[in-house]
Parts: structure tokens; sequence; C-alpha cells
């Protein structure tokens, strides 16, 4: 972990709730799942799991990411959602602050990624051995030596969209592993939320949208 583990104690910000689906907007801070060692064990699906005893996982956010988490509420909804995560039918969207200002105003980086054995959790480009990794970007605003940026991830590898924007020269604001001097120090968190995720409901199948505002 990138720091002592001091989770927030905001209420569960429930965005929908249906008989197959639970959606949450999850802080920033706050692991999706239980870490090794007691101390790690506060997580997002055991405060969940205290209101809705049958929520099953489907997918994770980092600790310092913030935003919309889709949880299941029976074994098929599972199922359904877990083979849309695989085949990448899903469509999830982020809005991040990175340092400088990013141009071109739109465009994509397509760099494969794997983990920094050395340095793990830490990800990092490897085009020999690295896992096809794409994530798609378009620039919202500029602001002071910042860029407000929509984050489009078309693969689902660990840190993708982190570690694509510090490939780009601007890393995420606040990021604890990729960022550094003023662009680390001067941030309380991670700049990087999950404002919307479009999935197909496990009952019939019809494409639903979920968003969450970013907090920045």
């Amino acid at each position: 972990m990138s720091s002592a583990y001091y989770p927030p104690n905001d209420p569960l910000d429930i965005i929908h709730d249906d008989h197959e689906l639970l959606i949450v907007n999850k802080p920033a801070g706050l692991l999706s799942v239980p870490g090794k060692g007691e101390e790690l064990a506060d997580c997002l699906i055991a405060r969940i799991q205290l209101v809705f005893p049958q929520a099953l996982l489907v997918h994770r956010l980092d600790r310092d990411t913030s935003g919309v988490m889709v949880f299941a509420l029976t074994r098929h909804a599972q199922r359904h959602l877990g083979l849309q995560f695989e085949k990448r039918m899903t469509q999830k969207t982020y809005v991040a602050r990175v340092a400088g200002l990013l141009k071109p105003k739109t465009g994509a980086v397509d760099l494969p990624l794997i983990v920094d054995w050395p340095n793990r959790p830490l990800q990092m480009v490897c085009h020999e051995t690295g896992k096809n990794a794409h994530t798609d970007y378009r620039v919202m605003r500029y602001g002071n030596n910042e860029t407000r940026v929509r984050l489009t991830p078309r693969t689902g590898r660990s840190h993708q969209l982190r570690v694509h924007m510090l490939a780009l020269g601007h890393p995420i604001l606040g990021d604890p592993f990729y960022a550094f001097g003023s662009a680390l120090a001067d941030h309380p968190r991670l700049m990087l939320h999950s404002e919307e995720l479009r999935v197909k409901h496990p009952d019939g199948g019809a494409t639903h949208k979920f968003r969450a505002k970013a907090p920045f």
C-alpha cells in the first residue's frame, strides 16, 4: 500500500438498487475488498454486506479512486456482469485532473502494461511482455498548469489510467504511486473518479447508465 490505511467514515452512497443490482459511489481512500491483515479488513464490500448480506463482488476500483461501482445481489447477476466485464461489454468513463496542459485535446494511448515486480504493486509500460492496454481521452478544460480530462479505458489493466497519463508526461494529481513534487504534495487525494458505468441489466439485458459526479 502507498501509505498507512485510514479509511473514510462516509456513509454508504447508494446510487441504485433492485432485485439484481446494487450501484454504489465509492469514496476515495477505501479499499474495495479486504487487504492482507486485520488492519486492512475495513472495505466497501464489508460495509455493503452489513446492509445487503447477499451482495457479491463483480469488479474493483483502486483504493485511492472514487466513483461508481456495481455489485451483484444474486449469483446469476454476478455471472452475467462478470462476463460483461470480461468481454469488455461494459463502458466506463472516468474524470481526472492531471499535471500540465494535455495536448492535443483528444487522443488515445495504446501502451502495453505489466507489473513492475521489484516495485509492485506499481505497473509499467513494457512492449516485450506487457498486456494490451488502450485508453481514449478528451480534454474537458484547462486550468492553472493542469488539465481536467475525461478518460475512457477500452481495457481494464491494473493502474491503467494512472500509468497511461504518466506515460504522456501528465501524471494524475495526488497520485501516491506515480506523481511527484507539487503534483503529489499539493493534493489531498488521487484526482481520479469513476464518473459513469454502463452495463446490461442481468434481468432482460437492457443497457443502464449510472453516474456519480466527481467531488473535485
